[in-house]
């Protein structure tokens, strides 16, 4: 489950969701003496023409290179700007896109042919050794991202990530348009976590890898294949996108869009009055919104999920794996009563209007691996067992505060990493810490204060030791392999924990035997089963996304992972 947040997004499953569909049949009508003549609407072919402007709520970090991005933030951005070889389906199976394929009977060698005539933005052809670049950037040992596993597979990648091969001996370049790509074994899901986006080679030519991230032609002038190109950066605030005419699948109909950051509280005035047209809605402002008469809503179960992460180490850059040095939240009886403690449904409803679905492993409710219910623990809200389980672990109320000791009779305290970006952010926060202190948990607010999106991450990411619980939440890919997010390798593992069983059930999942689906999705039920009982976090919800659009922005549909569909044929209502 790689990102996206989704991280958010990327947060990179294959994964089913019901489509609905009617199953009335076609009505006949008998003829009578009294006929009326329907008059059609005039049919109105796309303009082009005009700008979309396409809002978010948290500040931008501006990585605008695929390699290197980490959240939803940027993820949107580059969603106008770049685009892969393959892409996801609305039914979230992978399919060609620029590229077509095909594999080897032993699903070990991909053969890749790329569309000719590709453009960048800067008017170079897109030839398959941008691709070769993009993989050997993110497998080189200076990069310091989080994609490697979706280069690990491939042929020689270890030998030249180590530093012992100038070379990946797995890709192969048969021509500029056709390249061959070996991996070690055969896994089901090679090509959902193949990495498949190019980077401009030539662009880039003589950046160092270690300064990619940082460098200007990253933060300022980024350029990609897709429908728009970056006019105009201003950091943080907005991303000014003019149409580029050269689109390898025709002129997008759009002059431009602009991508900008607002404040989540003012999204329902801004909606109502033109100044913004599409946005994923604060789910707290859901009922508000829904009354606007110029908008669209989109609600699709998301891909996604929502979730409170306990600390248990570091992740050691050197090594490349986690560490599980940090003592305090090892009891799982702790973990399991700060589960029990919180009324999950009562902060949806109260927080989210509603629009989440409780969860009890890190699968969405889209998933067809997600476990069945009645092989999981449920951790329903139960503070009275929240309470028995405190005390048998040995949590207890030494000195009569009502708050509760460790074992040793030490004080002991919670304290809860929360994001700042909505109405809602610090009012939810504290009904969780009042949750927890209902059960005696001296709980309280890292630093006093939430956190800004950006410096949230940070601290997170870098093991800051102010860290011991935190809210976060994961957009996925479309397969349902963890790797990536849960495994002792993986950067991404922002909980810093895992199991060897954990491990080897995450690697069967990909296996030789996996391309069974039924085996394959039984593999996954019992790690979902590992994960639900040791409870690393505490999963809170799957989430339900409203897209507003206004009703002058034409062709515009959404699916469990994004709005961003076929952007290059969205069009404005003059």
């Amino acid at each position: 489950m790689k990102k996206a947040l989704l991280l958010l997004l990327s947060l990179v499953l294959v994964l089913s969701m019901a489509v609905g569909c009617s199953n009335s049949e076609p009505t006949t009508t008998t003829e009578s003496s009294q006929t009326s003549e329907s008059k059609e609407e005039p049919k109105v072919e796309p303009q082009y023409g005009g700008t979309v402007t396409f809002a978010y709520t948290q500040p931008f970090k501006g990585v605008l290179m695929r390699a290197y991005y980490a959240g939803e933030d940027d993820d949107l951005i580059l969603n106008f700007m770049h685009e892969g070889f393959l892409t996801t389906g609305d039914d979230l199976k992978t399919y060609p896109y620029i590229a077509e394929y095909e594999q080897s009977a032993d699903h070990k060698v991909f053969t890749f042919k790329i569309k000719q005539g590709v453009k960048w933005h800067n008017g170079d052809e897109l030839t398959v050794e941008d691709w070769k670049y993009a993989l050997e950037v993110i497998a080189h040992p200076d990069y310091d991202g989080s994609r490697y596993s979706n280069v690990e597979m491939i042929v020689g990648v270890d030998e030249y990530h180590a530093g012992t091969a100038d070379s990946i001996s797995g890709i192969k370049v048969i021509d500029p348009y056709t390249i061959e790509i070996t991996v070690k074994e055969a896994q089901v899901n090679t090509l959902d976590n193949l990495w498949s986006y190019p980077e401009p080679s030539k662009y880039l030519e003589g950046i160092a890898v270690k300064d990619l991230a940082s460098h200007p032609k990253v933060r300022q002038n980024p350029i990609g294949i897709g429908p728009f190109k970056v006019k105009k950066i201003q950091p943080g605030e907005f991303v000014e996108f003019e149409r580029f005419d050269d689109y390898w699948q025709g002129k997008p109909y759009l002059d431009g869009v602009i991508y900008k950051i607002i404040d989540a509280d003012l999204s329902n005035g801004l909606l109502e009055n033109g100044e913004v047209d599409i946005i994923q809605i604060p789910s707290s402002q859901y009922q508000e919104i829904k009354k606007l008469t110029n908008i669209n809503l989109f609600e699709e179960a998301a891909l996604a999920y929502s979730y409170l992460g306990f600390d248990f180490g570091r992740y050691d850059a050197e090594k490349e794996e986690v560490v599980m040095d940090n003592p305090k939240f090892q009891n799982k009886q702790l973990r399991q009563a700060m589960a029990y403690a919180l009324d999950r449904q009562g902060l949806i409803d109260a927080f989210s209007n509603g629009l989440g679905t409780i969860i009890d492993t890190p699968m969405p409710v889209v998933s067809w691996a997600k476990a069945p219910d009645s092989e999981l623990t449920h951790y329903d809200y139960n503070p009275e067992k929240a309470k028995q389980l405190l005390d048998e672990a040995g949590y207890k109320d030494v000195d009569g505060d009502g708050l509760r000791e460790d074992p040793q009779g030490k004080k002991f305290t919670v304290s809860l990493l929360a994001m700042s970006g909505s109405e809602i952010a610090e009012p939810r926060a504290q009904a969780i810490l009042q949750m927890w202190k209902e059960v005696g948990l001296n709980a309280e607010l890292n630093g006093g204060t939430l956190k800004e999106f950006n410096l949230f991450y940070d601290l997170v990411q870098n093991d800051d030791p102010t860290v011991e619980v935190f809210m976060g939440a994961w957009g996925l890919a479309s397969d349902p392999d963890p790797s990536g997010l849960w495994r002792k390798a993986d950067s991404w593992n922002f909980p810093r924990w895992y199991t060897e069983e954990s491990d080897r059930l995450i690697k069967e999942g990909v296996g030789e035997k996996a391309f069974d689906e039924n085996y394959r999705k039984q593999v996954y039920v019992d790690w979902q089963k590992i994960v639900n009982d040791e409870l690393p976090m505490i999963y809170l919800w799957s989430p339900i996304d409203v897209y507003a659009a206004n009703k002058r922005v034409n062709n515009v549909d959404a699916n469990s992972f994004t709005i961003q569909k076929d952007v290059h044929l969205w069009w404005v209502t003059q």
